[in-house]
């Protein structure tokens, strides 16, 4: 297994001159810039807001409910304000998981993936632009149900004697912003560095991080709790870099013809195919986060506050589905790790790497091409998975772990953004190094 340490990591000097070799270059700049201007334009739309909400009240709800603080982060704040950009490009992660998860399933989409070249590739992204409008609108209506509710909009109905106008247009004006934002990631994939979806969420993220450090000196009277907090924040960033970049490498060898003074020789070649620890990222996260709030929302409906058999029912589910509880927390490490198997094997099993090995000649040193490497490879991609799903199980229930030590709310400290953060920073220093090298400069990471 090897991980950055093994390889060396990110030097200071060597990281500053190669920013100042990135905007040597005239190509390299533009597209720097012009994804640093998009970034903008993103944050300018997050502070759009949608018409008839009771600010006052959105700030008090925000302050009360610890879920919403929490999507908010995601967000960027868009959704503190209401804005068009409240919901990200969140439906759109969800249409492309989604996807994912029916190509196996139904033939023509498998063919597509498998067969369809380039055209294949645009044809499926193509179709997750289409599912991204439906489950954008639906995501709409819901956090305006909920809002209105909690008896923060006023003017719009969503009930009975609703304005069938004004609701229309706000849902289609948070699902236009949605698209905008997809297609301002589309942008910057094409035309700047790194994936413009990812960075729209990095960005998202990263806009909080003033408020999160003032919400550090609220803490004053617990110094000695904060610091412990600022210790625990740092060591999982270094164990999230770990655990990120951290791969499990098969040796691969292919048998080749060569011509070599007129005669035909075997020769041979080595590779290897790298296996990650975490091959899931961040989806089992969203998962388990997503599966764990239907159960209180749902009971919710049925609390009534009064003594019936139904209605306290309600009110137990709702008490222990909260994430001030212990069983919350523990029924969330399961869902992650339970789920990093799910979505780990369904991208292992899509990517046919036997197959694909025996079509190219190649075979692992040992094993029988067919049906041993298959077996070989998913039992190394079980043992190694294992490591990533408690890895995963650990971060998640992180926020819980960090509050018991230190006394201090560690609401703040979400692993999903802190992963989110890592492997978009990752990502676009891996792009940006592999375009600074076709150039003979010196990259981020040696």
């Amino acid at each position: 297994m090897t991980t950055p340490a093994t390889r060396g990591g990110p030097q200071g000097p060597g990281l500053l001159q190669a920013v100042a070799d990135a905007f040597r270059v005239p190509d390299l700049r533009q597209r720097i810039l012009f994804t640093l201007a998009m970034l903008v334009v993103f944050r300018f739309v997050a502070h759009v807001p949608v018409p008839g909400v009771d600010r006052e009240a959105l700030a008090g709800l925000f302050r009360t409910n610890q879920l919403l603080g929490m999507l908010d982060l995601f967000s960027g704040g868009a959704l503190r304000n209401l804005s068009v950009a409240a919901m990200g490009v969140y439906p759109y992660i969800t249409a492309s998981i989604v996807l994912q998860l029916l190509v196996p399933v139904i033939p023509a989409l498998r063919a597509l993936s498998k067969e369809g070249g380039e055209w294949g590739r645009q044809r499926l992204n193509q179709i997750t632009h289409w599912m991204t409008v439906p489950i954008a609108m639906l995501q709409a209506y819901g956090q305006l149900l909920v809002l209105q509710q909690a008896g923060v909009l006023y003017g719009v109905g969503l009930g009975g004697g609703a304005d069938p106008l004004a609701t229309t247009a706000m849902v289609l004006s948070m699902t236009a912003g949605t698209m905008f934002l997809v297609w301002l990631g589309e942008l910057i994939t094409e035309r700047g560095i790194g994936n413009g979806v990812s960075l729209i969420i990095f960005a998202g993220i990263v806009a909080n991080l003033p408020e999160i450090v003032g919400q550090g000196f609220v803490e004053r009277q617990n110094p000695s709790g904060l610091l412990l907090l600022a210790l625990i924040g740092l060591a999982i960033l270094a164990l999230i870099v770990l655990f990120t970049e951290a791969q499990r490498r098969i040796p691969v060898q292919y048998g080749r013809t060569v011509f070599r003074g007129g005669i035909i020789r075997r020769a041979a070649g080595t590779s290897y195919i790298p296996m990650r620890v975490n091959s899931a990222g961040m989806i089992p996260l969203i998962f388990a986060f997503s599966l764990l709030l239907l159960p209180a929302t749902v009971a919710q409906y049925f609390d009534t506050g009064g003594d019936a058999f139904g209605s306290r029912l309600a009110a137990t589910v709702v008490r222990i589905f909260d994430s001030t509880h212990w069983f919350y927390w523990v029924m969330l490490f399961i869902l992650v790790v339970l789920f990093t198997f799910f979505y780990t094997m369904v991208l292992f099993s899509q990517m046919n790497l036997a197959e694909n090995l025996q079509k190219s000649g190649g075979f692992i040193p040992g094993i029988r091409p067919g049906k041993p490497t298959e077996e070989y490879l998913s039992r190394v991609i079980v043992r190694i998975t294992w490591g990533g799903a408690l890895f995963l199980g650990f971060v998640a229930v992180l926020p819980y772990l960090a509050t018991l030590i230190t006394d201090v709310r560690a609401v703040q400290l979400s692993s999903t953004a802190l992963l989110i953060v890592v492997g978009v920073a990752l990502d676009t220093l891996r792009q940006l190094e592999a375009q600074l090298l076709m150039r003979h400069y010196e990259g981020f990471i040696r």
